[in-house]
């Protein structure tokens, strides 16, 4: 298991690097003048050139290439051009919201998509699987920005049971989790559906059957365990969908977190924070991949040969 986990850490060093490196060069591939936004069309130039030095921005896009690297390994992305605050700080401040955002809305994807899809690979052919697939069909055609406004106008205007913003409590998560969770349950549903059919046909499932055991026992225990490796390979590539879908999602709902703040920083043109931002959520979906090799090798222990 040690040597397993070394080289899947190894694996993930180039692809941060990748990352580190495409965040960089493409702010500052973006149209527009960081300094001019932030002092103003009327700005002296001698102003302009000394906000420029200050942030660095001045000298060749090689020397700035390395300058940021120093910096993130040092734990140090600058300061913002807009705020005049560490992005470090800023970052820290909102990033907690957004994992807890986009882990409520993998919970509800999780607590509705397995049930309903070993549901539907039980009772295959019939009825309720065949209103289950229309459901999913549904989720998945339906996107966030049309789900998030309808869910405020039923539950917040019209029934008066949710806030239609913010955050600071449960109720200002739910309808925010179920808009990003709801499109990742109707993908997963079909997933587990897919798998958990191509198990409950095997062998041993008709092994266990014919020693008594629990159905429960049969397709919880034995079935789904079996059929959770594409399972996970769905969660941890949606993850990263999440992460980006509450860009979407924290702006509907006003949401303080990171998505928020992106989008703020890239209307302000504020390359280091544009930089932080979307640095933090890429090393997050690389994380969230290592994890899930992780989580591999747990479920399937010949995965470690």
């Amino acid at each position: 298991m040690p040597r397993y986990l070394i080289s899947r850490a190894l694996y993930t060093l180039p692809v941060i690097w990748l990352v580190v490196s495409t965040v960089f060069l493409l702010i500052h591939f973006v149209p527009g003048d960081p300094v001019q936004q932030m002092l103003g069309e009327g700005a002296a130039a001698g102003d302009i050139q000394a906000a420029r030095h200050a942030y660095g921005l001045d000298v060749p896009l090689r020397e700035q290439y390395l300058n940021y690297w120093k910096g993130v390994l040092h734990g140090d992305l600058g300061k913002s051009l807009r705020f005049n605050q560490p992005v470090t700080t800023m970052i820290a401040t909102r990033y907690p919201l957004t994992l807890q955002l986009t882990l409520a809305s993998l919970f509800v994807a999780i607590v509705l998509a397995i049930p309903a899809g070993v549901r539907s690979a039980q009772r295959r052919n019939l009825w309720d699987d065949r209103t289950l697939s229309v459901v999913s069909l549904f989720g998945l055609s339906f996107p966030n920005f049309a789900l998030g406004p309808v869910l405020i106008l039923f539950f917040a205007v019209k029934l008066g049971w949710l806030p239609v913003s913010g955050s600071g409590s449960v109720a200002h998560l739910v309808l925010p989790a179920i808009t990003m969770g709801g499109a990742l349950a109707a993908i997963l549903t079909r997933m587990v559906r897919t798998s958990m059919l191509e198990e409950l046909s095997q062998d041993y499932i008709r092994t266990a059957r014919a020693k008594g055991l629990p159905e429960r026992t049969v397709v919880y225990r034995h079935a789904l365990r079996n059929a959770m490796i594409p399972i996970l390979t769905v969660l941890g590539l949606q993850f990263g969908a999440l992460l980006a879908g509450a860009i979407v999602t924290e702006t509907i709902f006003s949401w303080p977190g990171i998505g928020r703040l992106t989008i703020q920083a890239i209307g302000n043109r504020d390359y280091n924070l544009v930089q932080g931002c979307i640095l933090a959520i890429g090393l997050t979906y690389v994380a969230v991949n290592f994890l899930t090799d992780l989580l591999y090798s747990a479920v399937n222990p010949r995965i470690r040969q």
